[in-house]
Protein backbone atom coordinates (compact mmCIF):
# COMPACT_ATOMS: atom_id res chain seq x y z
CA UNK A 1 0.00 0.00 0.00
CA UNK A 2 2.85 2.61 1.05
CA UNK A 3 4.85 1.66 -2.39
CA UNK A 4 1.43 2.35 -4.19
CA UNK A 5 1.18 5.63 -2.46
CA UNK A 6 4.42 6.75 -3.74
CA UNK A 7 3.85 5.38 -7.34
CA UNK A 8 1.08 7.82 -7.42
CA UNK A 9 2.56 10.29 -5.50
CA UNK A 10 5.55 10.20 -8.21
CA UNK A 11 3.26 9.61 -11.26
CA UNK A 12 1.46 13.04 -10.18
CA UNK A 13 4.59 15.24 -9.52
CA UNK A 14 6.17 14.11 -13.02
CA UNK A 15 2.51 14.85 -14.72
CA UNK A 16 2.75 18.23 -13.19
CA UNK A 17 6.70 18.81 -14.20
CA UNK A 18 5.90 18.15 -18.11
CA UNK A 19 3.06 19.69 -18.12
CA UNK A 20 4.95 23.11 -16.40
CA UNK A 21 7.61 22.32 -19.37
CA UNK A 22 5.18 22.46 -21.97
CA UNK A 23 3.61 25.44 -21.20
CA UNK A 24 7.44 27.26 -20.51
CA UNK A 25 8.23 25.83 -24.18
CA UNK A 26 4.99 27.29 -25.08
CA UNK A 27 5.83 30.63 -23.90
CA UNK A 28 9.44 30.50 -25.38
CA UNK A 29 7.82 30.18 -28.92
CA UNK A 30 5.12 32.45 -28.47
CA UNK A 31 7.90 35.11 -27.20
CA UNK A 32 9.69 35.25 -30.45
CA UNK A 33 12.56 36.49 -27.93
CA UNK A 34 14.62 33.44 -28.96
CA UNK A 35 16.80 32.10 -32.04
CA UNK A 36 15.32 29.16 -33.66
CA UNK A 37 18.36 26.82 -32.36
CA UNK A 38 18.31 28.28 -28.75
CA UNK A 39 14.42 26.94 -29.15
CA UNK A 40 15.38 23.49 -30.46
CA UNK A 41 18.15 23.23 -27.20
CA UNK A 42 15.47 24.55 -25.28
CA UNK A 43 13.07 22.09 -25.91
CA UNK A 44 15.69 19.10 -26.08
CA UNK A 45 16.82 20.14 -22.08
CA UNK A 46 12.97 20.25 -20.86
CA UNK A 47 12.40 16.96 -21.94
CA UNK A 48 15.57 15.53 -20.92
CA UNK A 49 15.48 17.34 -17.09
CA UNK A 50 11.52 15.67 -17.55
CA UNK A 51 13.45 12.21 -17.98
CA UNK A 52 15.88 12.51 -15.23
CA UNK A 53 12.98 13.89 -12.47
CA UNK A 54 11.53 10.41 -13.40
CA UNK A 55 14.39 8.29 -12.64
CA UNK A 56 14.99 9.91 -8.86
CA UNK A 57 11.49 10.04 -8.65
CA UNK A 58 11.36 5.94 -9.37
CA UNK A 59 14.37 5.61 -8.01
CA UNK A 60 14.52 2.40 -6.29
CA UNK A 61 16.66 3.52 -3.50
CA UNK A 62 14.87 5.63 -1.11
CA UNK A 63 16.34 8.89 0.43
CA UNK A 64 18.62 11.14 -0.59
CA UNK A 65 17.46 10.58 -4.28
CA UNK A 66 14.75 10.98 -4.34
CA UNK A 67 15.45 13.70 -1.95
CA UNK A 68 17.71 15.60 -4.59
CA UNK A 69 14.83 15.09 -7.15
CA UNK A 70 12.00 16.80 -5.26
CA UNK A 71 14.14 19.49 -4.73
CA UNK A 72 15.38 19.87 -8.28
CA UNK A 73 11.63 19.49 -9.00
CA UNK A 74 10.39 22.83 -6.65
CA UNK A 75 13.11 24.72 -8.32
CA UNK A 76 12.16 24.03 -11.41
CA UNK A 77 8.68 25.10 -10.72
CA UNK A 78 10.02 27.90 -9.18
CA UNK A 79 12.85 28.87 -12.26
CA UNK A 80 10.12 28.05 -15.07
CA UNK A 81 7.08 30.15 -13.27
CA UNK A 82 9.38 33.31 -12.79
CA UNK A 83 11.01 33.23 -16.09
CA UNK A 84 7.87 32.44 -17.38
CA UNK A 85 5.66 35.14 -15.99
CA UNK A 86 8.57 37.69 -16.90
CA UNK A 87 8.40 36.57 -20.83
CA UNK A 88 4.80 36.34 -21.07
CA UNK A 89 4.53 40.20 -19.47
CA UNK A 90 7.42 41.03 -22.04
CA UNK A 91 5.53 39.78 -24.87
CA UNK A 92 2.22 40.76 -24.03
CA UNK A 93 3.39 44.11 -23.17
CA UNK A 94 5.20 44.30 -26.26
CA UNK A 95 2.18 43.37 -28.50
CA UNK A 96 -0.25 45.83 -26.75
CA UNK A 97 2.38 48.55 -27.83
CA UNK A 98 2.94 47.27 -31.06
CA UNK A 99 -1.16 46.65 -31.48
CA UNK A 100 -2.49 50.55 -30.62
CA UNK A 101 -4.12 51.51 -33.61
CA UNK A 102 -6.80 53.44 -33.04
CA UNK A 103 -6.25 57.48 -33.00
CA UNK A 104 -8.91 59.31 -31.11
CA UNK A 105 -10.53 62.74 -32.13
CA UNK A 106 -13.28 65.06 -29.88
CA UNK A 107 -15.71 67.24 -31.30
CA UNK A 108 -16.70 70.12 -28.41
CA UNK A 109 -19.73 72.31 -28.42
CA UNK A 110 -18.40 75.66 -27.14
CA UNK A 111 -21.07 77.94 -25.66
CA UNK A 112 -19.97 81.88 -24.75
CA UNK A 113 -18.35 81.88 -20.98
CA UNK A 114 -22.12 83.63 -20.30
CA UNK A 115 -24.49 81.66 -21.68
CA UNK A 116 -26.73 80.04 -19.30
CA UNK A 117 -27.47 76.84 -20.86
CA UNK A 118 -26.25 73.67 -18.81
CA UNK A 119 -27.63 70.97 -21.07
CA UNK A 120 -28.04 69.76 -24.57
CA UNK A 121 -31.46 69.79 -24.37
CA UNK A 122 -31.22 73.86 -24.11
CA UNK A 123 -29.92 74.23 -27.28
CA UNK A 124 -32.56 73.79 -29.54
CA UNK A 125 -32.64 77.17 -31.76
CA UNK A 126 -29.54 77.53 -31.36
CA UNK A 127 -26.90 78.20 -34.67
CA UNK A 128 -24.20 76.54 -34.44
CA UNK A 129 -21.12 77.41 -36.16
CA UNK A 130 -18.38 75.26 -38.32
CA UNK A 131 -15.34 74.92 -40.37
CA UNK A 132 -16.37 75.15 -43.64
CA UNK A 133 -13.71 72.55 -44.78
CA UNK A 134 -11.49 71.35 -41.89
CA UNK A 135 -12.88 68.23 -40.48
CA UNK A 136 -15.97 67.90 -41.89
CA UNK A 137 -16.02 64.21 -41.44
CA UNK A 138 -16.16 64.29 -37.48
CA UNK A 139 -17.85 67.02 -37.55
CA UNK A 140 -20.87 65.91 -39.98
CA UNK A 141 -20.92 62.63 -37.62
CA UNK A 142 -21.33 64.89 -34.57
CA UNK A 143 -23.91 67.25 -36.43
CA UNK A 144 -26.19 64.54 -36.99
CA UNK A 145 -25.68 63.08 -33.80
CA UNK A 146 -27.25 66.43 -31.85
CA UNK A 147 -30.23 66.22 -34.47
CA UNK A 148 -31.06 62.84 -33.35
CA UNK A 149 -30.75 63.86 -29.61
CA UNK A 150 -32.75 67.56 -30.07
CA UNK A 151 -35.00 65.89 -32.74
CA UNK A 152 -34.61 68.54 -35.02
CA UNK A 153 -32.37 69.45 -37.49
CA UNK A 154 -29.47 72.46 -36.95
CA UNK A 155 -28.70 75.60 -38.06
CA UNK A 156 -25.36 76.12 -39.47
CA UNK A 157 -23.20 78.67 -40.65
CA UNK A 158 -19.70 77.62 -42.48
CA UNK A 159 -16.69 79.78 -41.70
CA UNK A 160 -13.41 79.76 -43.84
CA UNK A 161 -11.13 79.56 -40.67
CA UNK A 162 -10.88 79.47 -36.96
CA UNK A 163 -10.60 83.23 -36.17
CA UNK A 164 -13.63 83.51 -38.06
CA UNK A 165 -15.21 81.43 -36.31
CA UNK A 166 -14.10 82.06 -32.54
CA UNK A 167 -14.83 85.74 -33.27
CA UNK A 168 -18.59 84.70 -34.33
CA UNK A 169 -19.13 82.88 -31.34
CA UNK A 170 -17.81 85.93 -29.25
CA UNK A 171 -19.52 88.30 -31.00
CA UNK A 172 -22.96 86.39 -31.06
CA UNK A 173 -22.75 85.79 -34.42
CA UNK A 174 -23.46 82.38 -33.53
CA UNK A 175 -24.76 80.76 -30.33
CA UNK A 176 -22.66 77.71 -30.46
CA UNK A 177 -19.56 76.41 -32.42
CA UNK A 178 -18.62 72.31 -33.11
CA UNK A 179 -14.55 72.57 -32.50
CA UNK A 180 -12.00 70.11 -32.05
CA UNK A 181 -10.29 71.54 -29.18
CA UNK A 182 -7.11 71.43 -31.08
CA UNK A 183 -7.64 74.04 -33.23
CA UNK A 184 -8.42 76.30 -30.28
CA UNK A 185 -4.63 75.37 -28.95
CA UNK A 186 -3.58 76.78 -32.41
CA UNK A 187 -5.65 80.00 -32.07
CA UNK A 188 -4.46 80.72 -29.10
CA UNK A 189 -0.94 81.03 -30.52
CA UNK A 190 -2.24 83.80 -32.41
CA UNK A 191 -1.04 87.42 -31.49
CA UNK A 192 -4.87 88.97 -30.30
CA UNK A 193 -6.63 85.35 -29.14
CA UNK A 194 -4.39 84.46 -26.07
CA UNK A 195 -7.40 84.95 -24.34
CA UNK A 196 -9.51 83.24 -26.27
CA UNK A 197 -10.20 80.19 -24.10
CA UNK A 198 -11.69 82.30 -21.36
CA UNK A 199 -14.29 83.33 -23.55
CA UNK A 200 -15.42 79.95 -24.37
CA UNK A 201 -16.64 77.03 -22.61
CA UNK A 202 -16.91 73.70 -23.41
CA UNK A 203 -21.09 72.35 -22.82
CA UNK A 204 -20.38 68.75 -23.94
CA UNK A 205 -17.62 66.64 -25.52
CA UNK A 206 -18.07 63.62 -28.15
CA UNK A 207 -14.84 61.71 -29.05
CA UNK A 208 -14.31 60.11 -32.31
CA UNK A 209 -12.61 56.70 -32.64
CA UNK A 210 -10.60 56.07 -35.93
CA UNK A 211 -8.20 53.46 -37.23
CA UNK A 212 -4.64 54.39 -38.22
CA UNK A 213 -4.60 53.14 -41.68
CA UNK A 214 -0.85 53.43 -42.69
CA UNK A 215 0.35 50.33 -44.85
CA UNK A 216 3.61 49.31 -44.02
CA UNK A 217 6.05 49.46 -46.68
CA UNK A 218 8.23 47.18 -45.91
CA UNK A 219 12.43 47.84 -45.09
CA UNK A 220 14.83 45.19 -46.78
CA UNK A 221 14.57 41.72 -45.21
CA UNK A 222 17.34 39.68 -43.37
CA UNK A 223 18.86 37.16 -45.00
CA UNK A 224 18.60 35.15 -42.31
CA UNK A 225 16.02 32.32 -42.38
CA UNK A 226 12.99 32.59 -40.92
CA UNK A 227 13.21 29.61 -39.12
CA UNK A 228 16.27 30.24 -37.71
CA UNK A 229 15.23 33.87 -36.33
CA UNK A 230 12.43 32.10 -34.70
CA UNK A 231 9.52 34.45 -36.35
CA UNK A 232 6.66 33.88 -37.95
CA UNK A 233 6.68 36.07 -40.39
CA UNK A 234 9.96 38.16 -42.33
CA UNK A 235 11.66 40.50 -40.77
CA UNK A 236 13.35 43.96 -41.88
CA UNK A 237 17.04 44.76 -41.40
CA UNK A 238 16.84 47.88 -42.53
CA UNK A 239 13.66 50.15 -41.60
CA UNK A 240 12.76 53.41 -41.53
CA UNK A 241 10.34 54.87 -38.42
CA UNK A 242 8.84 58.34 -37.86
CA UNK A 243 8.55 59.29 -34.44
CA UNK A 244 6.24 61.40 -33.60
CA UNK A 245 6.59 63.40 -30.09
CA UNK A 246 3.70 64.85 -28.40
CA UNK A 247 5.20 67.27 -25.88
CA UNK A 248 1.97 66.97 -23.81
CA UNK A 249 1.71 68.60 -20.18
CA UNK A 250 -0.19 65.33 -19.70
CA UNK A 251 1.28 62.01 -18.55
CA UNK A 252 -0.97 60.04 -20.91
CA UNK A 253 -0.49 59.76 -24.61
CA UNK A 254 -2.53 61.97 -26.41
CA UNK A 255 -4.71 60.95 -29.61
CA UNK A 256 -4.17 63.32 -31.99
CA UNK A 257 -2.40 66.62 -31.17
CA UNK A 258 0.14 68.53 -32.79
CA UNK A 259 3.31 66.80 -33.40
CA UNK A 260 6.04 68.72 -31.39
CA UNK A 261 9.12 66.23 -32.28
CA UNK A 262 9.30 64.88 -35.95
CA UNK A 263 12.15 62.62 -36.11
CA UNK A 264 12.99 60.24 -39.07
CA UNK A 265 14.89 57.10 -37.92
CA UNK A 266 16.33 54.63 -40.53
CA UNK A 267 17.38 51.07 -38.26
CA UNK A 268 20.25 48.88 -39.73
CA UNK A 269 19.97 45.75 -37.44
CA UNK A 270 22.85 43.96 -39.14
CA UNK A 271 25.29 46.96 -38.76
CA UNK A 272 24.00 47.93 -35.09
CA UNK A 273 23.20 51.74 -37.02
CA UNK A 274 20.75 54.33 -36.27
CA UNK A 275 20.42 57.94 -38.24
CA UNK A 276 18.41 60.67 -36.90
CA UNK A 277 16.86 63.21 -39.11
CA UNK A 278 14.74 65.77 -36.79
CA UNK A 279 12.53 68.34 -38.61
CA UNK A 280 11.58 71.25 -36.73
CA UNK A 281 8.17 71.98 -35.63
CA UNK A 282 7.38 75.12 -37.83
CA UNK A 283 8.98 73.89 -41.05
CA UNK A 284 6.32 75.17 -43.36
CA UNK A 285 6.08 72.63 -46.09
CA UNK A 286 3.05 71.36 -47.92
CA UNK A 287 0.62 68.69 -45.96
CA UNK A 288 -0.59 65.33 -47.40
CA UNK A 289 -4.08 66.70 -47.19
CA UNK A 290 -3.20 70.54 -47.98
CA UNK A 291 -3.27 70.12 -52.08
CA UNK A 292 0.28 72.09 -52.18
CA UNK A 293 -0.78 74.92 -50.04
CA UNK A 294 1.96 74.88 -46.60
CA UNK A 295 1.53 74.69 -43.12
CA UNK A 296 3.66 74.42 -40.33
CA UNK A 297 4.54 70.43 -39.77
CA UNK A 298 3.78 70.32 -36.27
CA UNK A 299 -0.44 70.98 -37.45
CA UNK A 300 -0.18 67.77 -39.76
CA UNK A 301 -0.47 66.39 -36.29
CA UNK A 302 -3.91 67.40 -35.80
CA UNK A 303 -5.42 65.53 -38.91
CA UNK A 304 -3.41 62.39 -37.48
CA UNK A 305 -0.11 60.37 -37.89
CA UNK A 306 -0.57 59.12 -41.01
CA UNK A 307 -0.97 62.97 -42.10
CA UNK A 308 2.24 63.52 -40.35
CA UNK A 309 3.59 60.46 -41.68
CA UNK A 310 2.71 61.08 -45.51
CA UNK A 311 3.64 65.07 -45.47
CA UNK A 312 7.59 64.03 -44.44
CA UNK A 313 7.66 61.33 -46.98
CA UNK A 314 6.94 64.05 -49.90
CA UNK A 315 9.44 66.25 -47.81
CA UNK A 316 11.98 63.88 -48.29
CA UNK A 317 11.41 61.90 -51.03
CA UNK A 318 11.68 58.44 -49.17
CA UNK A 319 9.21 55.50 -48.02
CA UNK A 320 8.52 55.51 -44.39
CA UNK A 321 7.56 52.14 -43.09
CA UNK A 322 6.47 52.25 -39.56
CA UNK A 323 5.93 55.10 -36.90
CA UNK A 324 6.32 55.30 -33.28
CA UNK A 325 4.05 58.11 -31.17
CA UNK A 326 5.56 59.16 -27.99
CA UNK A 327 4.76 61.38 -25.21
CA UNK A 328 7.84 63.78 -24.02
CA UNK A 329 6.22 64.21 -20.66
CA UNK A 330 5.66 60.27 -19.93
CA UNK A 331 9.16 60.09 -20.96
CA UNK A 332 10.09 61.52 -17.72
CA UNK A 333 9.28 58.10 -16.06
CA UNK A 334 10.40 55.93 -18.39
CA UNK A 335 13.61 57.68 -18.19
CA UNK A 336 14.18 57.57 -14.39
CA UNK A 337 12.86 53.72 -14.81
CA UNK A 338 15.87 53.08 -16.89
CA UNK A 339 17.87 54.94 -14.08
CA UNK A 340 18.69 58.31 -15.74
CA UNK A 341 20.54 59.08 -18.83
CA UNK A 342 23.64 60.81 -19.63
CA UNK A 343 23.01 63.15 -22.68
CA UNK A 344 26.09 65.63 -24.07
CA UNK A 345 25.51 69.22 -23.94
CA UNK A 346 27.06 71.35 -27.01
CA UNK A 347 27.28 74.64 -24.34
CA UNK A 348 26.55 75.47 -20.83
CA UNK A 349 23.03 77.32 -20.53
CA UNK A 350 20.33 77.44 -17.57
CA UNK A 351 17.13 76.66 -19.21
CA UNK A 352 14.05 79.24 -19.91
CA UNK A 353 11.87 76.85 -20.96
CA UNK A 354 11.65 74.81 -17.75
CA UNK A 355 13.39 77.08 -14.77
CA UNK A 356 15.58 75.82 -12.75
CA UNK A 357 18.26 73.30 -15.02
CA UNK A 358 21.66 73.66 -15.21
CA UNK A 359 23.47 71.99 -17.94
CA UNK A 360 27.65 71.70 -18.49
CA UNK A 361 28.84 71.90 -21.80
CA UNK A 362 30.10 68.06 -22.37
CA UNK A 363 28.50 65.12 -20.60
CA UNK A 364 25.35 65.28 -18.35
CA UNK A 365 24.12 63.15 -15.90
CA UNK A 366 20.12 63.84 -15.46
CA UNK A 367 16.72 62.38 -14.52
CA UNK A 368 13.57 61.91 -16.18
CA UNK A 369 12.50 65.56 -15.12
CA UNK A 370 15.94 67.35 -16.27
CA UNK A 371 16.35 65.23 -19.74
CA UNK A 372 12.61 67.22 -20.52
CA UNK A 373 13.94 70.26 -19.50
CA UNK A 374 16.97 69.58 -21.87
CA UNK A 375 14.83 68.50 -24.88
CA UNK A 376 12.73 71.53 -24.22
CA UNK A 377 15.12 73.87 -24.25
CA UNK A 378 15.50 76.25 -27.47
CA UNK A 379 16.03 80.06 -26.00
CA UNK A 380 19.20 79.29 -24.59
CA UNK A 381 20.48 78.90 -28.26
CA UNK A 382 20.45 81.07 -31.22
CA UNK A 383 19.36 78.26 -33.89
CA UNK A 384 16.31 77.98 -31.53
CA UNK A 385 14.21 75.39 -32.84
CA UNK A 386 17.14 73.76 -34.97
CA UNK A 387 19.31 73.01 -31.83
CA UNK A 388 16.05 72.14 -29.80
CA UNK A 389 15.78 69.16 -32.73
CA UNK A 390 19.14 68.02 -32.06
CA UNK A 391 19.03 68.19 -27.96
CA UNK A 392 15.83 65.89 -28.07
CA UNK A 393 17.77 63.35 -30.90
CA UNK A 394 20.14 63.51 -28.16
CA UNK A 395 17.82 62.33 -25.66
CA UNK A 396 16.91 59.01 -27.72
CA UNK A 397 20.15 58.35 -28.36
CA UNK A 398 20.88 58.57 -24.74
CA UNK A 399 17.82 56.20 -24.12
CA UNK A 400 18.83 53.93 -26.75
CA UNK A 401 22.41 53.38 -25.11
CA UNK A 402 21.10 52.79 -21.62
CA UNK A 403 18.29 50.29 -22.65
CA UNK A 404 20.88 48.38 -24.56
CA UNK A 405 22.89 48.11 -21.75
CA UNK A 406 22.56 45.55 -18.54
CA UNK A 407 21.31 48.15 -16.35
CA UNK A 408 18.05 47.66 -18.37
CA UNK A 409 17.52 44.71 -15.94
CA UNK A 410 17.29 46.84 -12.34
CA UNK A 411 13.68 48.08 -13.04
CA UNK A 412 12.28 46.16 -15.86
CA UNK A 413 8.94 45.70 -15.01
CA UNK A 414 8.39 49.47 -14.04
CA UNK A 415 10.59 50.04 -17.33
CA UNK A 416 7.67 48.15 -19.21
CA UNK A 417 4.93 49.51 -17.69
CA UNK A 418 6.09 53.46 -18.50
CA UNK A 419 6.84 52.48 -21.95
CA UNK A 420 2.88 50.97 -22.80
CA UNK A 421 1.58 54.34 -21.34
CA UNK A 422 3.85 56.77 -23.22
CA UNK A 423 3.90 54.74 -26.14
CA UNK A 424 2.75 53.05 -29.32
CA UNK A 425 3.72 51.76 -33.00
CA UNK A 426 2.80 49.94 -36.07
CA UNK A 427 6.04 47.90 -35.86
CA UNK A 428 4.82 44.48 -35.92
CA UNK A 429 5.52 42.72 -32.98
CA UNK A 430 7.81 40.01 -35.03
CA UNK A 431 10.16 42.49 -35.45
CA UNK A 432 10.56 44.21 -32.04
CA UNK A 433 10.85 41.18 -30.50
CA UNK A 434 13.59 40.18 -33.43
CA UNK A 435 15.06 43.33 -32.16
CA UNK A 436 14.91 42.44 -28.36
CA UNK A 437 16.23 38.73 -29.63
CA UNK A 438 19.29 40.23 -31.25
CA UNK A 439 20.34 42.25 -28.54
CA UNK A 440 20.01 39.73 -25.80
CA UNK A 441 22.21 37.22 -27.44
CA UNK A 442 24.43 39.57 -29.49
CA UNK A 443 24.43 42.61 -27.03
CA UNK A 444 26.38 45.13 -29.15
CA UNK A 445 26.51 48.50 -29.03
CA UNK A 446 24.34 50.80 -31.21
CA UNK A 447 25.96 53.74 -33.09
CA UNK A 448 23.39 56.75 -33.39
CA UNK A 449 23.95 59.47 -36.06
CA UNK A 450 21.99 62.69 -35.73
CA UNK A 451 21.24 65.27 -38.51
CA UNK A 452 18.47 68.27 -38.97
CA UNK A 453 17.41 70.41 -41.16
CA UNK A 454 17.26 74.03 -41.38
CA UNK A 455 15.62 77.24 -42.04
CA UNK A 456 14.68 80.89 -42.12
CA UNK A 457 11.92 82.67 -39.69
CA UNK A 458 8.95 84.35 -41.48
CA UNK A 459 5.44 85.08 -40.84
CA UNK A 460 3.06 83.43 -43.24
CA UNK A 461 -0.63 82.31 -43.32
CA UNK A 462 -0.88 78.62 -42.74
CA UNK A 463 -3.29 75.90 -44.15
CA UNK A 464 -4.70 75.14 -40.86
CA UNK A 465 -5.45 78.86 -40.15
CA UNK A 466 -6.28 82.06 -41.26
CA UNK A 467 -4.28 84.62 -39.91
CA UNK A 468 0.05 84.74 -40.79
CA UNK A 469 2.04 83.15 -37.91
CA UNK A 470 5.31 82.13 -37.18
CA UNK A 471 6.94 79.67 -39.59
CA UNK A 472 10.37 78.02 -40.38
CA UNK A 473 10.63 78.07 -44.29
CA UNK A 474 12.96 75.44 -45.48
CA UNK A 475 16.76 76.03 -46.01
CA UNK A 476 16.17 73.04 -49.50
CA UNK A 477 20.22 72.73 -49.16
CA UNK A 478 19.70 71.05 -45.60
CA UNK A 479 16.50 69.35 -47.27
CA UNK A 480 18.88 67.55 -50.15
CA UNK A 481 21.48 66.55 -47.55
CA UNK A 482 18.81 65.13 -45.26
CA UNK A 483 17.34 63.41 -48.46
CA UNK A 484 20.77 61.64 -49.14
CA UNK A 485 21.38 60.37 -45.77
CA UNK A 486 18.17 58.97 -45.86
CA UNK A 487 18.85 57.51 -49.02
CA UNK A 488 22.31 55.95 -48.41
CA UNK A 489 21.05 54.70 -44.73
CA UNK A 490 18.18 52.62 -46.30
CA UNK A 491 20.84 51.15 -48.83
CA UNK A 492 23.16 50.14 -46.36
Amino acid sequence: MEKQKKNIWGRAVLTVLAAEAAVFLFFLIHSQLLPGKMLAAAAVVLCLFVFLEGVFLWNKRKGAVMAAGAVLALLFFLGTAILGGYLYRTSETLRRISEKSQEVSSISIYLRQDDPAGEISQLAGYTFGILQVLDREAVDAAIGELEEELGASLHIREYGGVTALAGALVSGEVDAVLLDPVYLELLSEMEGYEDIGSKMRILSSRQIVSQVKIAPKGGKQSETADAEKGSEEPVDHIFTVYISGIDSRSEKLAARSRSDVNIIAVVNQKQHRILLVSTPRDYFVPLSISNGVPDKLTHAGIYGVQVSLETLEMLYGVPIDYYIRLNFSGFVDLIDALGGVTVHSDITFDTKNMKGYHFEKGENAVDGAAALAFARERYSYASGDRQRGENQMEVIRAVVKKAVSADILKNYTALLQEAEDCVDTNIPYPLIASLVRGQLFEGENWEVSTYSVDGTGDRQVPYSMDSSVYVMVPDQETVRHARELLEQARQR
